[in-house]
């Protein structure tokens, strides 16, 4: 069983795109949605869940007025100002650091989990899909990428799938950490910016030093050729394979307004085979084709 996981250095480089065309040509696969803060790909995929469950992430302090002494411990703990003066505990203010459960002498603090998010395990029209929507404002969002990721895994073990298609979140956070510890391959999706050349090389070294083999794709590539050799010429010195160039054209966006991937949309042949012979590339690359299996997610 392999896991590609697709990222990009910053968000709007056509990742979640690419991914769900991807879904069309990759042959017994399941769909993971790591990018549980800005979850999208189910736009494209239009699951229909057939299991719901609750993501249970930090905890918040509750303080028992009835063994509350008073005493004031807690406040003066407390860095976030989260303690009013009648010792209760503002849920927005309390950051779950636990200090005042630990040094009350009452034990009168509580410090139950609460709900974060949910996580889902869906059918969709390329196959199953393993995806999670984060609670506005909530954190733990690597802690969530994790868990999807796992449970992705023993579904496609169970099921016997070959291939885990994952659609990461951009950047090189702590959700990124947590969406491609222990993958087969990363594909790093850039486009023709500073930025994206800045970010292209902060997320190759986020990936070397994991130790994950690591493929580069240039999206809207016509868009600016001086800086699209600037991103080939560092992709080669950072080790980076470049598997091919998408150019810019609207029917990615006229696909997505009617939640279709490109090949659903039937448009535009030479894009589609652009998009066949990358995948082409990704699938028979050395990453994609060894024999030795992923690394165990941690339990």
């Amino acid at each position: 069983m392999k896991e590609l996981v697709i990222i990009s250095g910053k968000g709007g480089t056509g990742k979640t795109s690419i991914t769900a065309a991807f879904a069309s040509l990759a042959k017994n696969h399941i769909l993971c949605d790591a990018d549980v803060d800005a979850a999208d790909l189910h736009l494209l995929t239009q699951p229909t869940i057939e299991q719901s469950h609750d993501f249970m992430g930090g905890c918040l302090a509750e303080i028992r007025q009835d063994k509350c002494i008073s005493c004031g411990t807690c406040r003066d703990l407390c860095k976030f100002g989260a303690i009013s003066e009648d010792f209760v505990v503002d849920p927005i203010g309390c950051e779950g650091c636990g200090i005042c459960v630990d040094f009350c002498p009452e034990q009168a603090i509580e410090f139950p989990q609460q709900k974060c998010g949910d996580w889902f395990i869906s059918s969709c029209k390329f196959g199953p899909m393993v995806h999670a929507r984060l609670g506005i404002a909530e954190e733990n969002s690597g802690k969530l990428v994790s868990l999807i990721r796992k449970e992705a895994k023993q579904l496609a073990m169970t099921d016997s799938y070959d291939l885990i298609l994952t659609d990461g979140p951009p950047g090189i956070g702590c959700p990124v950490i947590a969406s491609i510890t222990g993958a087969t391959a990363l594909l790093l999706i850039v486009e023709p910016s500073l930025s994206g050349l800045h970010d292209m090389q902060r997320v190759a070294q986020l990936a070397q030093h994991f130790a994950i083999p690591t493929m580069a794709c240039i999206n809207k590539f016509d868009l600016n050729l001086e800086v699209t050799k600037a991103i080939e010429d560092s992709a080669e010195k950072l080790g980076l394979t470049v598997v091919g160039h998408v150019p810019f054209n609207p029917v990615f966006t006229y696909s997505m307004v009617e939640g279709k991937n490109i090949f659903e949309y039937g448009k535009e042949p030479e894009l589609l085979d652009n998009i066949k012979e990358i995948w082409q590339k990704i699938s028979s690359s050395k990453p994609m084709t060894d024999s030795e299996k992923i690394i165990p997610l941690a339990q």
